[in-house]
C-alpha cells in the first residue's frame, strides 16, 4: 500500500474521527459530572462498562473482519460510533437541561458509551488489519506508526474544537452533536471511495501456532508486546481521566468556576496531543527507530512525565508532565503495535489486530477508575502508580529477550506465503463498492 494514496487518507480519517470524538468527550466529561454533582470515581467507573464491553467483543470484530472483509466491518464501527456519540450528547442534554433527573440521564450516557464500546473496536481493528494486509514488513513499522498518528491527530483536533462547540442551546452536549455528524461524513466516504478489494486471506493450517487467533495471546511470539501495552496504554487511561478532574481542581483554587475551566482542559489535551504528533510525525520518520527502540524511549518517557506531575503540581506542571508522558506514549503504541504485528504471519493479522483492540479496552477497564478513585485520596496518588506500571515496562523491555532482540524477519518466520495485494480496480470479495 502506497501511504500517500487516497485509501490510506480514508483509513486515516477513520481512526482520526473516532479518536477526536473520544477526546472530545473526555475533555467535558469531567465538567458534565461535576455539573450532576456526581463523585468522580463514579464518573470514571460508570464507563468501565463500555471498556468491558470493548475488550468482549474486539476478538469478534477481528474475525469477522477475515470472513466479511475489512470495509464493511469498518463501516460498522463508524455507525456504532455514530449512534453512541448521537445518543450520549441527547442524555447529556437531557440532564442538563433538567428534562431529566441526573441520575436518569447519567444512566443512558452510560447506555450510549456501552453502545460504542460494542461496536467501536470494529473501525480501528478493520482498519490495522487493511493496512497489514496490504503492506510488506519493512513497510509496516512506518505505516502503523503513520495510522497511530492519527489518533494523535485526533487527540489534538477533539480538545481543540470541543470549546467552539459548547453553545448556549445545546451546552456541554454539543462536541457530541458535531462528532457524530463528522463520523456520518467519513462514513459516506468509506462507503463511496475506499477501494474493497481484499488480499486473499489465507487460513491457518491444523495445528499452526495462533490457529484462527485463537489463544494467541498466550503465544510466546506477542506475549511480552501485550504485557508491555497493558502496562503503558493502562498508565495512560489514568492520566486521561485524571487530567480534567485535576485541572478543574488546580483552577477552582485559583476562583475559576467549572464551566469556565472547559478551555484550559482543551489547551492541556493540545499540548499532549502536539507532543504525541511530535513524536510520531518527526521523531520516529527522522530517527527511523525500530519497534525495540520505541518501546524502550516510550515508557521512559511516560514515566518522566508522571514523576514530573509529582514534583511541580499547578496547572502548568500538569501541562508539561501530561505533554511528557504522551511523547512517550507516541513512541510506545506504535512500537508494540507494529512490533507485535510483524513477530505473525499474514494470515493471523486480523487476529493480532483485535487483540490490540483488546487491549486498548482493558486499559480503560480498570485504570481510569484506580486512577481517579486514587486521585480522590491523595493528589499525587496516581502520578506514584503510574511510575511504578511504566518503570515495570521499561524494566520488561530489557529483561524480556524477545522485547530486547525486537521482531524477526517476518519471511523467514513465515510458512505461509502471502499472494499479492489485488490493484484497487479489481473486485476483491466484497466487489468495488
Amino acid at each position: 500500500m502506497n501511504l500517500r494514496s487516497p485509501a490510506f487518507a480514508i483509513l486515516f480519517s477513520v481512526s482520526l474521527i473516532a479518536a477526536a470524538g473520544n477526546m472530545a468527550l473526555q475533555s467535558v466529561l469531567p465538567a458534565i459530572g461535576r455539573e450532576f454533582r456526581l463523585s468522580d470515581t463514579l464518573v470514571a467507573g460508570a464507563f468501565a462498562i463500555s471498556a468491558l464491553m470493548w475488550t468482549v467483543a474486539s476478538p469478534f470484530w477481528a474475525r469477522l473482519s477475515d470472513r466479511l472483509g475489512r470495509k464493511r466491518v469498518m463501516m460498522i464501527g463508524l455507525g456504532g460510533f455514530i449512534l453512541s456519540m448521537s445518543g450520549f450528547g441527547l442524555a447529556a442534554t437531557s440532564g442538563l437541561e433538567q428534562w431529566l433527573g441526573a441520575g436518569l440521564a447519567f444512566i443512558l450516557m452510560g447506555v450510549a458509551r456501552t453502545i460504542y464500546g460494542v461496536f467501536g473496536s470494529a473501525a480501528p481493528i478493520a482498519s490495522q488489519a487493511y493496512v497489514a494486509d496490504r503492506t510488506t514488513p519493512e513497510q509496516r513499522t512506518q505505516a502503523m506508526s503513520l495510522l497511530a498518528s492519527a489518533q494523535g491527530l485526533g487527540t489534538v483536533i477533539g480538545p481543540a474544537l470541543a470549546p467552539f462547540f459548547v453553545l448556549p442551546l445545546i451546552g456541554l452536549a454539543g462536541p457530541m452533536y458535531a462528532f457524530a455528524l463528522f463520523g456520518l461524513v467519513v462514513l459516506v466516504v468509506v462507503w463511496r471511495k475506499l477501494p474493497s478489494g481484499e488480499v486473499v486471506r489465507v487460513p491457518s493450517p491444523s495445528g499452526h501456532r495462533g490457529d484462527a487467533g485463537k489463544g494467541l495471546w498466550k503465544d510466546p511470539r506477542v506475549r511480552g508486546y501485550l504485557l508491555y501495552g497493558l502496562f503503558v496504554t493502562g498508565a495512560q487511561a489514568a492520566n486521561i481521566s485524571v487530567l480534567g478532574f485535576h485541572i478543574i481542581d488546580e483552577l477552582s483554587a485559583t476562583g475559576i468556576a467549572v464551566r469556565d475551566a472547559q478551555p484550559f482542559i482543551g489547551i492541556a489535551m493540545l499540548a499532549g496531543a502536539a507532543a504525541t504528533l511530535m513524536a510520531q510525525w518527526g521523531l520516529i520518520p527522522l530517527l527511523k527507530l525500530q519497534p525495540a527502540d520505541l518501546m524502550r524511549w516510550g515508557a521512559a518517557l511516560a514515566l518522566v512525565g508522571n514523576l514530573m506531575s509529582i514534583a511541580a503540581p499547578g496547572y502548568y506542571g500538569v501541562v508539561v508532565g501530561y505533554a511528557v508522558v504522551s511523547m512517550g506514549v507516541g513512541f510506545a503504541r506504535p512500537g508494540f503495535t507494529a512490533g507485535s504485528s510483524l513477530s505473525v504471519g499474514p494470515h493471523e493479522q486480523g487476529a493480532i489486530a483485535g487483540l490490540m483492540m483488546s487491549l486498548a479496552g482493558l486499559s480503560f477497564l480498570a485504570p481510569p477508575v484506580i486512577g481517579v478513585a486514587l486521585y480522590e485520596l491523595a493528589e499525587p496518588a496516581p502520578f506514584i502508580a503510574n511510575a511504578v506500571l511504566l518503570a515495570v515496562a521499561t524494566a520488561l523491555c530489557f529483561i524480556s529477550p524477545r522485547l530486547r532482540a525486537g521482531p524477526p524477519d517476518l519471511p523467514d518466520r513465515d510458512e505461509t506465503p502471502s499472494p499479492e495485494t489485488p490493484p484497487a480496480s479489481q473486485p476483491g470479495p466484497e466487489g468495488n463498492r
